[in-house]
């Protein structure tokens, strides 16, 4: 069978199905709302754009919707959850979901699918309004400024001369009569320099911090004044020429550039918070057996082990 789009997420769209269709049906019921359309049918059963709406939920949410934009997509999970309803449907007739492990292999699907609604909602409560949010974002960007620090960074471009020592050194010390007397330095990085990464950008090598070179050229680097270009600086490379392009003080980053992360940051600790509160409430409900627990552990324990 060909699949237009990666096994990778079909799997994710089936997992389960053969156990959770009919709880799919269960759980997709909105009340007073007009029938949703139907995507495919045939053996007496028929898959909705509800159904396929439930079951893509599996997909992650980065490729979800870029997926159901193709129609051929939707065709082939439609098909597959056609095919899932129709194999269910001959297992209960068969009497297949009367067993032990069946019904209980149904009932955690069942429970697994509600209790992510119930989740959805508890988080949906403990959301905080957008304003609330932001202040305390606010707040958090006050009260931990070593959290936005930002160090001192240069942006350098470089030309890297290897080879033999000497030959290496004559050579960079020419480049930097060159580059002084007024060459192209970007030129120059594409055709001579022996770091290719950076030669094909002209040398450039970005901003940069302390501690992400090796010593000697970070020495170099910081040590530059804007547009000045360097004499040869050895290291374990080679000689490397450099030229400092611009600086960033330390200092520490605007809120304005941090705002989206912090407001985010509380809402997902509000939503956390509020899971727990609800799971630990329900544990004061119940206590588990732990020789029951010791039992089954021991049973596990004394299995053949798989080749």
């Amino acid at each position: 069978m060909q699949f237009p789009f990666s096994r990778h997420v079909l799997r994710h769209s089936l997992l389960g199905l053969a156990l959770c269709a009919p709880v799919l049906a269960l759980a997709a019921q909105p009340a007073a709302a007009a029938s949703p359309a139907v995507l495919a049918s045939g053996a007496g059963v028929s898959v909705t754009v509800d159904d396929l709406q439930a079951d893509a939920q599996r997909i992650p949410p980065e490729v979800r919707s870029g997926l159901l934009a193709r129609p051929q997509n939707v065709s082939q999970i439609a098909d597959n959850l056609l095919v899932r309803r129709v194999m269910a449907q001959k297992a209960q007739a068969q009497g297949l979901g009367n067993s032990a492990s069946a019904q209980a292999a149904l009932n955690v699907a069942r429970d697994k699918i509600l209790s992510d609604a119930w989740l959805a909602k508890i988080d949906a409560d403990n959301t905080p309004s957008a304003a609330v949010a932001e202040s305390q974002a606010h707040n958090i960007y006050k009260a931990h400024p070593e959290r936005f620090a930002v160090e001192e960074q240069v942006h350098v471009r470089h030309i890297l001369i290897a080879g033999t020592e000497d030959a290496a050194r004559t050579q960079a010390e020419k480049l930097v009569a060159d580059l002084r007397g007024g060459a192209d330095f970007a030129a120059l990085a594409k055709e001579r320099s022996a770091d290719k990464g950076s030669a094909a950008r002209g040398g450039d090598l970005g901003f940069f911090g302390k501690d992400k070179m090796v010593p000697e050229f970070e020495q170099a680097a910081f040590a530059l004044k804007k547009n000045e270009i360097s004499g040869p600086v050895q290291s374990k490379f080679g000689f490397h020429v450099l030229q400092l392009l611009d600086r960033k003080p330390a200092g520490q980053q605007a809120f304005a550039e941090v705002r989206d992360a912090l407001v985010k940051e509380v809402i997902e600790q509000a939503q956390a918070e509020g899971r727990v509160a609800a799971a630990n409430a329900i544990r004061k409900e119940f206590k588990v057996d732990e020789a029951a627990v010791q039992a089954y552990s021991q049973s596990q324990a004394a299995q053949p082990k798989a080749q």
